[in-house]
C-alpha cells in the first residue's frame, strides 16, 4: 500500500514536470515569435512610409497629366511639382522644414511654403522634367532614397 502511494505521487509529479517543461517551451516559442512579429512588422511599416511618399507624386501626375499640367519650377526657391489646372488653379508639391507639403491655391495669390499643407515626412525631394521624362528623388527622414521615373502622356491617351 505504501508503495503504491509512493508509485501515485511519483506519476503525479512525473506528469507536473512534463507539464512545466511543455509550458517553457511553449512560452519561449510565443517569445520569440512575438520578437519576430515586432521586428518584422517594424520593418513594413518603414518601407510602406518610405514607398507612399513616391506613390503620392505618382498619382497626384497621373491625376493632373495633361497637355501642359505638369511642370517642375521652384517655389519661393524650393523645388517644386507644379500642376497646373483649368480654371485658373495650382497645386504645388514640394519638401518643406521636414515634410512633403502641398498647396492648393488660385493663380496670382500671395503664399509662401510654411502655407502648403503637411503630407508626411520627408527631407528632401529632386525633380528635373525632359523630354517628358519626370524624375522625382525624394528622401525620407531616416536618409533613404526614392526614385520616381514617370512618363508624361500630356493628354495622349494610351494607345
Amino acid at each position: 500500500m505504501k508503495r503504491q502511494a509512493i508509485r501515485h505521487t511519483t506519476d503525479g509529479l512525473l506528469a507536473f514536470l512534463l507539464f512545466g517543461v511543455f509550458a517553457t517551451c511553449l512560452l519561449i516559442v510565443l517569445l520569440t515569435g512575438a520578437g519576430a512579429h515586432r521586428r518584422l512588422t517594424v520593418r513594413d511599416s518603414r518601407a510602406a512610409d518610405r514607398r507612399s511618399c513616391a506613390q503620392y507624386l505618382a498619382t497626384r501626375v497621373r491625376q493632373g497629366d495633361r497637355l501642359g499640367g505638369v511642370s517642375v519650377g521652384a517655389f519661393d526657391g524650393v523645388p517644386a511639382l507644379i500642376l497646373t489646372e483649368d480654371g485658373g488653379c495650382t497645386t504645388r508639391v514640394y519638401c518643406y522644414d521636414g515634410y512633403l507639403m502641398e498647396l492648393y491655391s488660385v493663380d496670382g495669390g500671395e503664399f509662401g511654403p510654411e502655407d502648403g499643407t503637411r503630407l508626411m515626412e520627408a527631407t528632401g525631394m529632386e525633380l528635373s522634367l525632359r523630354d517628358n521624362l519626370l524624375t522625382a528623388e525624394v528622401t525620407g527622414p531616416g536618409g533613404e532614397r526614392d526614385v520616381l521615373l514617370l512618363s508624361l502622356r500630356g493628354g495622349e491617351g494610351i494607345p
